[in-house]
């Protein structure tokens, strides 16, 4: 005879202390729960509806400078430190947790064109209108010393931009051409020319750490590769790309800047065309800079905006402005991917939340998991038209509103007047051009 036993175990149901919560008994089984669908479609609208109500993305802003802010270098150490240069040769150290400037000094006669922060943390590099590049010691000078450089080293031509390697002691800069220097040496290991007359931009790529790129004044982008003497390969487009940077976590891909409006994201063994054009600004894309986890970039443009984009979307899923902020020359995304560094040309520097609707501080278990249940509802329905349409809603200054509605409107002209020519043409005389490739020139290697 076959006896069936109740079995009950007590750690299911009774609670630990009189403090925890009661334990409910839940039953997943689907056909128990008829409107668990339509449930969840409400949680994940209000959940959608509430990240927009709490989306306050501004914290702070740092003023002390005395010109716009033309440059800035996060420190490789330490999250709460940051380095900024201004218009009139002064660079100042801030700590971002206490919100004040901790150091000033005066390191070039005219603008700090670009700074770097030695991959030890120890020092930092700075190169000026004054055609000098100087390294300072990244601690304060004590009591009655003064301000000065370590090295100072002169150069012919003026530097442009300047980035530093992430393991060895060598950097390098730009100007009239691209020089690889060794901090030992007061003279360039290795100059790279291209019948180029100045360059805007140089950086290292921080993967395959031998590989560099930069942003030349004739419309082109130079790969080059420290280990050979030439350059590997330049890639020309309509217009003028500003600066670049490349994807941290994937080292084939970097996105670049451009005059245009657009940034646009390239694979470097197929230069031939972008893998993703990136769309939203309404003026020059001025700085770009990715996020320490590879997935997201944000840009920041002449238009007063910044904007943050997936890597792989033509769209921006965010866009930060103020009524105060003027033409944003340079960014910084914080290397613990919760915070944006932006600075403008009205003197601040500004401090941003990567996600606007993010809890700061300590969040409780309970917080948390709520956090992630809501965000996982918003993934499941995303695609639902209210659901979408709230999610996707910015409210925009008006000048921009319009600017951006007039760029439609002329893009879609065009359209129609190329559909036209091609009706009204030979079969074959009138290729469709993607707008992927409408950009690139040419490649030449």
């Amino acid at each position: 005879m076959k006896v069936k036993v109740l079995s009950r175990n007590p750690e299911d149901y009774v609670r630990e202390t009189k403090l925890d919560i009661q334990r409910v008994p839940r039953n997943y089984d689907p056909t128990l729960h008829p409107f668990e669908v339509t449930r969840e479609y409400t949680r994940a609208l209000n959940a959608t509806k509430l990240e927009r109500v709490f989306a306050k993305p501004f914290l702070a802003s740092l003023d002390g400078h005395r010109d716009g802010v033309n440059c800035m270098a996060k420190h490789a150490k330490n999250l709460s430190t940051l380095l900024s240069g201004s218009c009139d040769g002064e660079v100042k150290v801030w700590n971002l947790t206490k919100h004040e400037c901790v150091r000033t000094l005066q390191a070039h006669e005219g603008f700090v064109r670009g700074m770097v922060v030695r991959y030890c943390g120890t020092s930092f590099f700075t190169v000026g209108d004054d055609k000098t590049i100087k390294q300072w010691k990244m601690e304060a000078p004590g009591y009655g010393e003064g301000e000065e450089p370590l090295i100072t080293i002169l150069g012919k031509t003026v530097f442009t931009g300047l980035d530093h390697h992430q393991k060895d002691g060598v950097f390098a800069t730009c100007g009239q051409q691209v020089d690889i220097w060794d901090e030992q040496r007061s003279s360039p290991i290795r100059s790279f020319t291209w019948g180029v007359d100045s360059f805007s931009a140089v950086r290292f790529n921080p993967v395959e750490t031998e590989l560099l790129g930069s942003c030349a004044s004739d419309r082109s982008i130079v790969l080059y590769d420290m280990r050979e003497s030439t350059p590997l390969k330049k890639i020309i487009m309509t217009m003028r790309s500003n600066t670049l940077c490349w994807n941290p976590m994937e080292a084939y891909y970097f996105t670049c800047a451009n005059e245009d409006y657009n940034l646009y994201t390239y694979d470097m063994r197929h230069l031939e065309k972008p893998v993703t054009v990136h769309m939203d600004h309404v003026s020059a894309v001025l700085d770009v800079d990715y996020s320490p986890t590879g997935r997201e970039f944000v840009s920041a443009s002449f238009d007063k905006t910044i904007r943050i984009f997936p890597k792989d979307r033509g769209h921006s899923r965010e866009v930060y402005h103020t009524k105060r902020m003027q033409h944003v020359i340079c960014i910084k995304w914080s290397a613990d991917n919760k915070y944006i560094l932006s600075g403008s040309d009205e003197m601040n520097i500004r401090l941003w939340k990567a996600n606007p609707a993010e809890k700061l501080g300590v969040l409780a278990p309970r917080e948390r998991e709520a956090a992630n249940y809501s965000q996982k509802l918003k993934e499941k329905f995303q695609h639902h038209p209210q659901i979408r349409r709230v999610a996707h809603h910015r409210h925009l200054p008006k000048s921009i509103y319009h600017q951006s509605k007039e760029l439609r409107i002329m893009k879609e002209a065009r359209r129609r007047k190329e559909r036209n020519v091609r009706k009204h043409s030979k079969p074959g005389t009138v290729p469709v051009v993607s707008e992927k490739e409408k950009h690139v020139v040419t490649v030449v290697q």
